[in-house]
């Protein structure tokens, strides 16, 4: 049985991922932030520690991440750092320790979750777009250093999409003006991103790596 590690499991994307590796039949280990606190490196370093030094699983999914709405001029070095940690820094280590046990094996799936604000933005997501740019790069990086290894990485950039977090950053009436930006004139579903997330992260995929794939509702084509 093939094993799949993601974080923010819980919900949203996170959750709807999850339950796609179980219908297939892979085992999901999804850690809670009791368990798996992203924003502290040595936290995440400690996890790894714990389980034996090696992430053993066939696939990796890094799709925890916060988005704190803060304009430039209020933004503390310590909020920038913290979404650094979370968004960024947690998916290299986690990159770099499941890749490793995924090499001896000759086979990995890595897949990150990024954003359409890794190419756009609004007020307030200085720091949320950046490190969301920065794991695009990263995820190009990757797949060209592992590829070798047949391991492939990709990012997944969705849009707006119907999750706790989209609703808690918007309001109602923000959220009927995102809705009527989108050509499909609605929101994305959890479910809708996990389809491509799997594809992208399971042995559906052969052959592509080192991509970004906009899955948006048409918005960015705009």
């Amino acid at each position: 049985m093939k094993r799949v590690f993601i974080t923010g499991g819980a919900r949203g994307i996170g959750r709807a991922v999850a339950e796609c590796y179980r219908a297939a039949g892979w085992e999901v280990v999804a850690p809670g932030r009791d368990e798996l606190d992203l924003s502290r490196p040595d936290a995440v370093e400690a996890y790894i520690a714990r389980h034996g030094g090696v992430l053993e699983v066939d696939a990796l999914v890094n799709n925890a991440g916060i988005n704190n709405i803060i304009p430039i001029r209020d933004l503390e070095l310590s909020d920038w750092q913290l979404m650094q940690d979370v968004n960024l820094t947690a998916p290299l280590l986690l990159t770099r320790h499941a890749a490793a046990a995924m090499a001896r094996k000759g086979w990995g799936r890595i897949v990150n979750i990024s954003s359409c604000y890794s190419f756009v933005t609004r007020g307030g997501r200085a720091a949320y777009s950046a490190t969301k740019a920065a794991l695009n790069s990263l995820t190009r990086s990757a797949a060209v250093e592992y590829g070798r290894d047949g391991i492939l990485v990709n990012a997944v950039c969705p849009g707006f999409i119907g999750t706790d977090l989209t609703r808690k950053n918007n309001s109602p009436e923000e959220l009927a003006a995102l809705c009527a930006q989108v050509p499909l004139g609605r929101l994305g579903t959890p479910e809708e991103i996990a389809g491509l997330v799997f594809m992208l992260g399971s042995e559906a995929n052969s052959y592509i790596t080192g991509q970004t794939l906009v899955i948006d509702g048409g918005y960015l084509a705009q």
